[in-house]
């Protein structure tokens, strides 16, 4: 296919992580009621599928930890077509161990999505600016998954039926998708790629503990936002909330970018959190439509925005360190989407409500903020260095 007819390779970034992660990823979440509904899954089967996701998006993360860069593109289509044959396997009637084997490997390949779209587009293809569209593509993908499982749940299809709608239309995004991965980056932005870019702001270890900690953070509001939902919405239908998550996913990654241009990773990572605390808190406040809708957009407009700071952030050190960044990034976020949802199992059991599980994420999520925030002695360091000669630069 020639160079004309394929799309940019950000775009073809945001189909795919559209598909392997709004699609083979979070459609599970506007699902897994209708699943119930149609006795497919209990809810204990579903939790157990959901816990199942997690565990192999650590499982995808680890595997890819000593991945390369070269190998990004054929790992994408490994994933991509993985993700499509996991969506129909959803639909075939089973025990439930099917449904949760086939989510384990539904989270592998999300993980492996999601590091090697990241790993081809900022450092085979040296594109950092190009971060903000590709992770807006995740948004998209839950807003275009949510809908296509109204319009399913609306025209009587049943949880099957959704689900091969959701393949066909992962197949037509990939297909559009796939033809940029063959193509090579310019000698210049390779050159960019590895190595000459901008000076890290964050820390390695930083990033690393704080990216845990938004995956804690933020799993409890993703995973059981729908079923918080039954109560409070009158006509509203749950998945509309849901599609707003996504709604505020999609455009946030831009307002990060801006952001983050702006105010400096620190700053900017730092608000994102406390954004996102504040989302996640919402619905411990009441039982009513605007609070879930305003939870729903927050959290939505904030969780992808974290992506979109750290992980350029993340490229910025990857020379610094023995492993591969992205991949480790991706599985301390798994431990905390692990972590998460058992706390909250934890202390639903023992006081009967998610409050507690709602406060100990938005805790989490503070703790990351507190972390991002430069010390002042470093801040007045810095100034006094910008005053003295440069012999003194050795302050830290």
């Amino acid at each position: 296919m020639s160079r004309a007819r394929r799309l940019p390779a950000a775009l073809s970034a945001a189909l795919i992580l559209a598909v392997g992660m709004g699609f083979g990823r979070f459609a599970f979440t506007g699902l897994y009621p209708l699943m119930v509904r149609d006795g497919v899954l209990s809810v204990t089967g579903g939790s157990l599928a959901a816990s199942a996701n997690y565990a192999g998006y650590l499982l995808g993360a680890l595997l890819l930890a000593r991945s390369h860069e070269r190998h990004a593109a054929r790992i994408c289509l490994m994933a991509l077509a993985g993700t499509l044959l996991a969506l129909v396997a959803m639909a075939i009637p089973a025990p439930v161990w099917f449904a949760v084997g086939v989510r384990l490997l539904a989270g592998v390949l999300t993980a492996m999505v999601l590091v090697s779209a990241a790993q081809w587009l900022l450092q085979r293809m040296g594109e950092s600016h190009g971060a903000p569209m590709m992770f807006a593509g995740v948004g998209v993908g839950i807003l275009a998954s949510a809908e296509l499982i109204a319009a399913g749940n609306a025209f009587g299809l049943g949880s099957a039926a959704i689900w091969c709608v959701l393949a066909l239309a992962g197949l037509v995004l990939s297909l559009l998708a796939v033809p940029a991965l063959g193509r090579e980056a310019p000698a210049a932005s390779r050159h960019t790629a590895n190595g000459t870019g901008p000076a890290p702001e964050l820390p390695a270890s930083i990033i690393l503990l704080v990216y845990g900690l938004a995956g804690f953070g933020y799993i409890i509001t993703a995973t059981y936002l729908p079923l918080l939902m039954k109560s409070g919405l009158g006509a509203i239908d749950p998945l509309q909330v849901w599609a707003a998550f996504g709604l505020g996913a999609a455009p946030s990654c831009f307002l990060w970018h801006r952001l983050h241009l702006r105010l400096g990773g620190r700053r900017a990572l730092a608000l994102n959190l406390l954004v996102q605390a504040v989302g996640v808190m919402l619905p411990a406040l009441g039982d009513s439509a605007l609070l879930y809708l305003a939870s729903a957009v927050l959290v939505g407009g904030s969780f992808m925005g974290t992506v979109t700071i750290a992980m350029p952030a993340a490229r910025a050190v990857a020379a610094q360190v023995r492993f591969n960044m992205l991949a480790a990034m991706t599985a301390l976020y798994g431990v905390g989407q692990i972590v998460g949802p058992l706390a909250a199992s934890a202390l639903r059991g023992l006081t009967g409500s998610f409050i507690p599980a709602l406060a100990a994420a938005a805790s989490a999520l503070m703790v990351g903020a507190l972390c991002c925030l430069p010390l002042r002695r470093s801040e007045a360091c810095r100034s006094e260095l910008a005053r003295e000669q440069p012999q003194h630069r050795s302050c830290r």
